[in-house]
C-alpha cells in the first residue's frame, strides 16, 4: 500500500457501512481519503475519528442522484471507489416508478459519472496507475427476489468489463474492479427490507462484516502493477448462492 501514500481516495457512500470503515482503513495506511455521502453529520463522526488517528479526509455532502452534485466534487483522483448502493422493495408489476428510479440513479448513472471524472481527472493529471474499484453484489451474478436492483448490479458486472476494454483501448493503465459481496452486515438491509426482515436475515444466516470488504480493497490495491483483478466474489462461508 506503499505506492498509494499521501494520494487521493474517493469513496462514495462513506457515511456508513462499507463506505465507511473503507474510509477509516485507507487513511490508515497514508491515503487522502476524500468521503462523499448525503449525512453531514456521519460525515463529520468520521472525520473526527480519521483525524484523530493521523488521517486525512474531508467530507463532501453530495447526493448522487444529482448530476451537479456529483459534478461539483471533483478534484485530482488517484483511487475512484464507487461504494454508494440502494436497494428497495420495487417489484415490476406492482412496483413504484420513483424506486426504480432512485436505484438505477445510484447504482448505475452516478457509478458511470463518478467512473468518467475520475478518469477524466487521472489522465489531465498523467495518472496511469490509477484504479477504480466498483462495490458491486453476488446479485450481479445471479438473479433473486429483490430482481430491479439485481438488475443494477448485472449492469455494474456488464459496465466494469466494459470500461476496462474502454481503457485498454486508449492504451491507459489504469484499473478497474468488481468486488462482489454476499450478506454483509450493514444498514444495507434495513433499507431494502425493513427493520424486522433485516433483524431475521442477520440472526439467522452468516454474514460478512463491513471490514472484510474494506480488507479486499486493500488486497486488490496492493497487487504490483502488472496484475489486474478484474472481478472478486466475497460471501460468507456457509452462504449457497
Amino acid at each position: 500500500m506503499e505506492t498509494w501514500r499521501n494520494r487521493v481516495a474517493l469513496v462514495t457512500g462513506a457515511s456508513m457501512g462499507i463506505g465507511y470503515i473503507t474510509c477509516k482503513n485507507l487513511a490508515k495506511h497514508g491515503i487522502k481519503v476524500v468521503g462523499c455521502a448525503r449525512s453531514a453529520e456521519k460525515l463529520k463522526d468520521l472525520e473526527e475519528q480519521i483525524v484523530e488517528n493521523g488521517g486525512q479526509f474531508l467530507s463532501i455532502i453530495c447526493d448522487l442522484r444529482k448530476q451537479d452534485d456529483i459534478m461539483e466534487i471533483w478534484g485530482g483522483v488517484d483511487i475512484c471507489i464507487n461504494n454508494a448502493g440502494l436497494s428497495l422493495d420495487a417489484p415490476i408489476i406492482n412496483g413504484d416508478f420513483s424506486s426504480w428510479e432512485n436505484m438505477w440513479q445510484v447504482n448505475v448513472m452516478a457509478l458511470c459519472l463518478c467512473t468518467r471524472e475520475s478518469v477524466k481527472m487521472m489522465r489531465a493529471n498523467g495518472v496511469d496507475d490509477g484504479h477504480i474499484i466498483n462495490i458491486n453484489s453476488l446479485s450481479g451474478h445471479r438473479c433473486g427476489k429483490a430482481h430491479f436492483y439485481s438488475a443494477t448490479k448485472h449492469a455494474v458486472t456488464a459496465l466494469t468489463e466494459g470500461i476496462r476494454w474502454e481503457l485498454r483501448e486508449i492504451n491507459s493503465h489504469i484499473k478497474i474492479t468488481s468486488i462482489s459481496p454476499g450478506l454483509v452486515k450493514t444498514n444495507f438491509a434495513y433499507t431494502a427490507v425493513g427493520e424486522a426482515a433485516a433483524e431475521e436475515c442477520y440472526s439467522t444466516r452468516q454474514s460478512l462484516d463491513p471490514q472484510d470488504i474494506a480488507n479486499a480493497i486493500e488486497t486488490v490495491l496492493s497487487y504490483p502493477s502488472h496484475v489486474q483483478v478484474s472481478e472478486m466474489m466475497i460471501r460468507p462461508t456457509e452462504q449457497v448462492v
